[in-house]
């Protein structure tokens, strides 16, 4: 069973830019689907992009051209790397694993906060 933990989060004006990682404590290959996900206070988390262990990418419209999902099997890490944030953008990103096996259950991280404020 991996554990993923996330890092990076902090405060940043709008405009500016912050990549957050997903560190697992194993490898991320059985891992088929990892994603981001996010949660603003008093608000049902949303999925904001997924990454499968081929590469390909799904992206929320409101992030989608603006946020880079992508991940790196020889460091067992995922990445956001979030470009020209907004307010909105605010709220507590979690790391997600999905091993898309039958038994298996999804794998949630602790979340790291992030402030967009001026």
């Amino acid at each position: 069973q991996v554990q993923l933990v996330e890092s990076g989060g902090g405060s940043v004006q709008p405009g500016e830019s912050l990549t957050l990682s997903c560190q697992a404590s194993g490898s991320i290959f059985p891992l088929y689907l990892m994603a981001w996900y996010r949660q603003a206070p008093g608000s049902q988390r949303e999925l904001v992009a997924s990454i499968t262990r081929n590469g390909n990418t799904i992206y929320a419209d409101s992030v989608r051209g603006r946020f880079t999902i992508s991940r790196d099997p020889a460091k067992n890490t995922m990445y956001l790397q979030m470009n020209s944030v907004k307010f909105e953008d605010t709220g507590v990103y979690y790391c997600n694993g999905d091993r898309r096996q039958a038994g298996a259950a999804v794998i949630w991280g602790q979340g790291t906060q992030v402030t967009v404020s001026v």
